[in-house]
């Protein structure tokens, strides 16, 4: 991928366009699609350009990216860029020196290397002059614009936007960049972010994922529309929730029916093991499962009735409880309509598992290695780093 920024970002054209509460959503299903929607973003950048992402690898796409920001820069735009310091781990400093020198503000949040295990932020957060924004699950790598046809790319999904909810969105950022740029990055200030972030009660609002005592404001809802649902449908990355959250998803299952889409395969074979130790559980319960076959799933969707969840939060421990993670709720018949329509096209390119097929699956040592999975990711690395989060101040 070479070549000038004007010629790769073109404006996209706006044919999966949805209004809610004064708020212009559209679905990014599609790799290329994605990648020529943030160049744009970029491009057009006249003002303000704030952007956080997990992953900012030093590839390809991620110098082509880079160095839109740096024209950014030379335009006259006021560009900050935040990347997580455990996500963004091998990408080295030098990377963005071309960036900094342009006049770009540049942080790595959980710097401190006693916290780069301890959290992680996993937001991924465009915001092109307050006006248009763009969140999702996919990172600054090749392998999250892959095309389709790419079996080692990744399935994922962004979304953009433009309305009410850009306003709210940059007083969130806001938040972490005071944090990450001119604070100590202290536990105690992150956790004050998250627990008094008010997500309000429109039909469109962002909730937040992040370590406090109670449910932070991501958690609450989810489980709360899990319970009083009767329509589920699920495309999780990682998927290895808390019993609770099970017997939320069996209840919807005996309620009315209940979809669930994982990967066959990951960049880590952990996780499927963990969600293939539930099966048999959820299978009981009536839940149709199902494995994601083209490529590597990195989708985070939910749809519970006509209740759509999008952004950076996987359906496991980590994602609902510690990491800091951002989600947009949104009520709306139409919308939830189209987003259940992409999981029915996911659905034809994945493999049923059902009783047979998981039985097929399920050898004594698969079986005893997918509890070893579950163990390590929805149980040891939750607990250990949650009881170390609150011991600190």
């Amino acid at each position: 991928m070479t070549g000038n920024v004007s010629t790769l970002a073109p404006r996209v054209h706006d044919d999966r366009l949805h209004e809610v509460a004064g708020n212009k959503l559209r679905l990014l299903p599609g790799g290329q699609d994605r990648l020529d929607t943030l160049l744009d973003l970029i491009g057009n950048a006249r003002k303000t350009l704030d952007l956080y992402f997990y992953i900012f690898a030093s590839d390809d796409c991620s110098r082509l990216i880079r160095d839109a920001l740096v024209e950014a820069c030379k335009r006259g735009a006021a560009v900050t860029l935040m990347i997580d310091a455990f996500g963004s781990a091998r990408t080295p400093d030098g990377f963005f020196d071309a960036f900094i020198c342009a006049g770009g503000r540049f942080a790595r949040f959980g710097a401190r290397r006693s916290m780069r295990y301890l959290i992680r932020n996993h937001q991924k957060i465009v915001i092109c002059d307050g006006r248009r924004a763009m969140i999702g699950g996919f990172n600054c790598e090749n392998s999250y614009f892959a095309g389709p046809e790419d079996a080692d790319g990744w399935c994922d999904l962004g979304l953009t936007l433009e309305g009410p909810l850009v306003e709210d969105l940059g007083r969130w950022y806001e938040g972490l960049a005071k944090w990450s740029l001119e604070s100590r990055q202290r536990f105690s200030h992150l956790r004050r972010l998250v627990r008094t972030w008010q997500p309000g009660e429109g039909k469109a609002r962002w909730l937040i994922g992040g370590p406090t005592r109670f449910l932070n404001s991501w958690a609450k809802c989810v489980k709360t529309d899990l319970h009083h649902g009767c329509t589920l449908d699920l495309a999780a990355a990682y998927f290895s929730p808390s019993p609770g959250i099970m017997r939320r998803m069996a209840g919807i299952a005996q309620r009315g029916s209940a979809r669930l889409i994982t990967p066959e395969r990951s960049d880590n074979t952990t996780t499927v093991g963990a969600a293939r130790h539930l099966y048999r559980r959820l299978l009981r319960a009536g839940v149709q499962i199902m494995e994601y076959q083209p490529q590597k799933l990195h989708m985070k969707l939910i749809v519970i009735d006509d209740i759509v969840y999008v952004g950076s939060a996987n359906f496991d421990m980590r994602s609902l409880f510690i990491n800091l993670e951002l989600m947009l709720r949104i009520e709306d018949a139409e919308f939830a309509r189209a987003a259940r329509a992409l999981v029915d096209t996911m659905a034809k390119d994945s493999t049923v598992i059902d009783g047979r097929t998981y039985a097929a699956l399920a050898s004594p040592f698969s079986r005893f290695r997918w509890w070893i999975d579950y163990l390590l990711v929805g149980v040891a690395d939750y607990t250990v780093t949650r009881r170390l989060n609150f011991r600190r101040r």
